[in-house]
């Protein structure tokens, strides 16, 4: 019987050892990298389409945050006044397959006083990890619609049921959607 009870545990034993060495099915990144990201907004009107901004930032998939290290408007804007602080925050949601190829969605906010500003998109890019190790984004690119909300003088509101679309590029000026 003794020997019954120790095979029984035994097979217990590398049951959970096996499942807890299963690897993922997809690989969570856990940060972007260093490089700059730039963002270019289309549509608008007036001061609303002088969007256009430059940020900094890692991902942290356990969270689901942003952590962004820095973030500036290429052009100025009433919508953002440079009297006012502006705080930028966001999320992300990413994944890596086995080819490496990473996807996922992002939503980045900004906001100062009255105004914020809301981009949703989805995320494309490449991971250095693999199925078991977590990875690095490379090649990112974020395509998706922004809308603005806003009670400042001289800046016109984008309603999110008329969402404009956005480009964020990893590293460049420019990019395609793969």
């Amino acid at each position: 019987m003794k020997k019954l009870a120790l095979l029984a545990l035994v097979a217990l034993e590398i049951c959970l050892c096996a499942c807890g060495n299963t690897p993922p099915t997809s690989t969570i990144l856990t940060q972007s990298g260093s490089s700059n990201w730039e963002a270019q907004l289309t549509g608008g009107e007036g001061q609303d389409s002088l969007l256009n901004f430059i940020t900094t930032f890692s991902i942290d998939q356990n969270a689901g945050t942003l952590g962004i290290t820095a973030f500036d408007f290429i052009n100025t804007s009433e919508c953002f006044p440079s009297s006012v602080q502006q705080t930028a925050s966001g999320s992300a949601s990413l994944t890596t397959n086995s080819s490496l190829q990473v996807t996922g969605t992002m939503t980045f906010t900004v906001t100062a006083g009255t105004t914020t500003l809301t981009l949703n998109g989805n995320v494309t890019g490449t991971s250095n990890g693999t199925t078991s190790t977590t990875g690095t984004l490379s090649n990112g690119v974020v395509q998706g619609t922004w809308y603005l909300a806003s009670s400042e003088t001289g800046c016109t509101a984008v309603p999110q049921n008329q969402a404009q679309p956005f480009l964020m590029c990893q590293g460049a000026a420019t990019c395609t959607v793969p």
